[in-house]
């Protein structure tokens, strides 16, 4: 596994081996007007039950065609407000949906695209895409200025024939984000504007094999106080000799100083599960030498049988400095449940999928716009 904060490293690497994946993440949020948003580019959707469906069938030769990402490529773009999802949108394409900049940065799925400016060191975003199932329309466009970024490498080879099957670019820990996003609904005048004005994040991931077959399960999250900002990342590989990887970069901006700590010791409690959600600790905490963080995972803004996203309170000590209730942004990864049938078939309900609609996706949006339209949601 690699883990990198190259910023050159963020251009489309190509992978075309069975199973292969690579995506581009960006999310914001805007303290004052408590709205939040998180936009993903895929090649090769990861998390694509027809993407794991097909790979089963040609891994027991069941079909001759192996599957290639740009076979699923995919976008998703979720919105909360108020600690409440207001979209959840997911689609994945067939060959040609999706575009990748052979030279410079950037990505392009349906109308949907990023840039990178290398001389104002900038990403653009615009979104313009329907949602046909819920009778949305969303377009609007994003800047995302790095405010720092850090200088560290590291890999590590501890699963023979299988090194740096994953690499983990951090490229933005903190940017400075503006934008606009336009929300509207099925009848005349239901149209809404929101102004995002606030900090954002933006990483890169990119493996050459299915994630179940390499990774057992990992947390990441990221927080920005008034001193620190800081974003951890703890991954625990299916080959269980191999010692968990923990990373904590912490940047002090008071002082102007930057650490990247290895090692750290990752404590999990309340652990709990799910019927649709995997088993996770409702807190954890990391320490190390002069520094400790703790998480408690308060509040759910998104689940699913592999996945939870979370609204967290952080706990910071510092030199023994302790900082209490900071909020953040964490995840849970547990990409074991890509293996199982039935939650595939569960997961299949949130993807539009170009010429596969599935009665599960059908239903599952149904319910979710009379639910919308019961609580008069106004977009």
């Amino acid at each position: 596994m690699n883990i990198t904060t190259d910023a050159a490293q963020e251009s489309w690497h190509r992978l075309d081996d069975p199973g292969a994946y690579e995506w581009w993440y960006f999310d914001a949020e805007d303290r004052e007007r408590d709205i939040s948003i998180v936009i993903i580019w895929f090649s090769g959707f990861a998390f694509s039950p027809f993407y794991m469906r097909h790979y089963d069938s040609w891994r027991a030769r069941r079909r001759a065609d192996s599957p290639r990402p740009d076979q699923y490529a995919g976008f998703s773009f979720q919105v909360y407000e108020r600690g409440r999802e207001i979209v959840n949108f997911i689609r994945e394409g067939r060959d040609g949906l999706a575009e990748f900049s052979p030279d410079g940065i950037g990505v392009r799925f349906d109308r949907n695209r990023f840039t990178y400016d290398p001389v104002k060191d900038e990403y653009l975003i615009t979104v313009d895409f329907d949602f046909p199932a819920r009778h949305l329309h969303l377009s609007g466009s994003f800047s995302f200025r790095p405010t720092h970024r850090f200088d560290y490498r590291k890999s590590t080879d501890c699963m023979p024939g299988r090194a740096h099957r994953h690499q983990w670019l951090l490229s933005v820990p903190k940017a400075d984000v503006e934008g606009e996003l336009v929300i509207s609904g099925p009848e005349p005048g239901q149209r809404s504007m929101r102004s995002i004005r606030g900090r954002g994040y933006h990483d890169h991931n990119l493996g050459s094999m299915p994630m179940h077959e390499y990774f057992r399960r990992w947390y990441w999250g990221r927080v920005f106080s008034e001193r620190y900002d800081l974003v951890y990342y703890a991954v625990w590989f299916r080959q269980q000799s191999c010692t968990p990887l923990t990373l904590i970069l912490l940047n002090d901006h008071e002082r102007g100083v930057q650490q990247v700590i290895e090692g750290a010791r990752v404590s999990e409690r309340r652990r709990k599960k799910g019927v649709f959600a995997p088993l996770h600790g409702r807190e954890i905490s990391l320490e190390a030498d002069g520094i400790g963080i703790g998480v408690d995972h308060h509040k759910v803004l998104d689940s699913g049988p592999f996945y939870l996203r979370f609204s967290s309170r952080f706990h910071l000590t510092v030199d023994g400095v302790r900082t209490d209730g900071v909020d953040g942004i964490s995840e849970f990864l547990d990409p074991s449940a890509l293996q199982s049938p039935f939650m595939r078939f569960f997961t299949a309900s949130r993807i539009w999928r170009d010429g596969e609609t599935t009665a599960m996706y059908r239903y599952y949006n149904f319910f979710k716009h009379q639910f919308d339209w019961l609580n008069r949601k106004k977009f």
